[in-house]
């Protein structure tokens, strides 16, 4: 069976084409754009010599290109999407791309596994600390997210309309914080630099981490053999032992550089949100609402999300978390010292 898998030059799609590879697909069809790095691709490919890995370019904006992409596959693994950027060019390149997709699957039961984020959850009316898992419902007000989050909402319920509609078998899978070498440093759970200063905002909030090696194993398994049927298979995609926000501050700092940094508690900052939304209101938006109620909820409260379903799957995870943040930290110091020495 072809696999077609889009975005694969990225931060994640590398890992992702090696674990396919490793655990027995030998027919795979990469997505690039002009100008891709596809070393890592490349270096996983040669390591199977008996697969086939072709590469086609194509745009998800240009519906003839993805058409001719998906022709002849038999599961689609859709990891591409848009980080940052404007906001019309979010929409664009993830849920107008995404549509793109789904019109050149059609009616064809082709597996699809999509990589979602969870950030689709809607966590700030839950309460602090609440738990979460696949069945917790999705974002009620994207509109009081971040863009992100919005656009990754549309997204997965582009895909579930389309499941609902033409039978398509879905696999959703949902990471947390996807870091290791090649990524970067903090998550915005973490904090936030403001003006050289760190502001240290998750405190003893476990952090959500998903070494890079590791999501990209369960989203293999997941691919392969979850099971689908009329309603899409969902999956958190989250690591065992996880650090607090403030073990991994600390653990930056002691590995990788010092940080100028702030601790916010998070009654503080909640106090602060709503103060400054209701100066927003008053000054007629002459002060941006920066932080808001919801979106501090919604992201510093603390919730804790459950891997157990991936587990019930058959995943353990590979790469334990203390060699994960070794390995990652160990490449942001590379980093850091490569670009002191320039």
């Amino acid at each position: 069976m072809k696999v077609l898998v889009t975005g694969a030059t990225g931060f994640l799609g590398g890992p992702l084409v090696e674990r396919l590879l490793a655990q027995g697909e030998r027919d795979l069809r990469i997505t690039v754009r002009p100008g891709s790095n596809r070393s890592r691709v490349a270096a996983a490919a040669a390591r199977y010599p008996d697969a086939r890995v072709d590469y086609v370019t194509a745009n998800l904006t240009v519906p003839a290109e993805i058409a001719r992409a998906v022709e002849g596959v038999g599961a689609v693994y859709h990891l591409a999407a848009s980080l940052r950027g404007a906001a019309a060019d979010m929409f664009l390149n993830t849920v107008v791309g995404s549509k793109h997709l789904l019109d050149a699957i059609g009616p064809r039961r082709t597996r699809t596994i999509l990589i979602s984020s969870f950030s689709v959850y809607g966590v700030a009316e839950l309460g602090r600390g609440a738990p979460v898992d696949e069945s917790t419902p999705l974002e009620p007000h994207p509109e009081k997210r971040d863009l992100y989050a919005h656009v990754k909402l549309r997204e997965e319920l582009l895909f579930r309309e389309r499941a609902a509609r033409d039978g398509l078998p879905l696999v959703i899978l949902r990471p947390g914080v996807i870091y290791g070498p090649g990524g970067g440093a903090f998550s915005t759970r973490v904090g936030l630099n403001l003006f050289g200063l760190f502001l240290s905002l998750g405190g003893h909030n476990r952090l959500p981490l998903s070494y890079v090696d590791n999501c990209a194993d369960a989203i293999a398994l997941a691919g392969r053999t979850a099971p689908v049927s009329t309603e899409p298979a969902v999956y958190n995609l989250v690591d065992d032992d996880l650090p607090t926000c403030r073990e991994y501050l600390a653990a930056y700092q002691a590995q990788v550089a010092p940080v100028r940094s702030l601790p916010v508690p998070y009654p503080v900052l909640s106090l602060g949100a709503r103060l400054l939304e209701r100066y927003n209101r008053w000054s007629r938006g002459q002060l941006p609402a920066i932080f808001t109620p919801y979106k501090v909820a919604s992201t510093w409260g603390g919730n804790r999300f459950d891997n157990a379903k991936i587990k019930a799957l058959g995943w353990r995870q590979p790469v334990p978390t203390e060699e994960g943040l070794r390995r990652a930290f160990s490449w942001l110091r590379d980093q850091a010292a490569a670009s002191g020495a320039r």
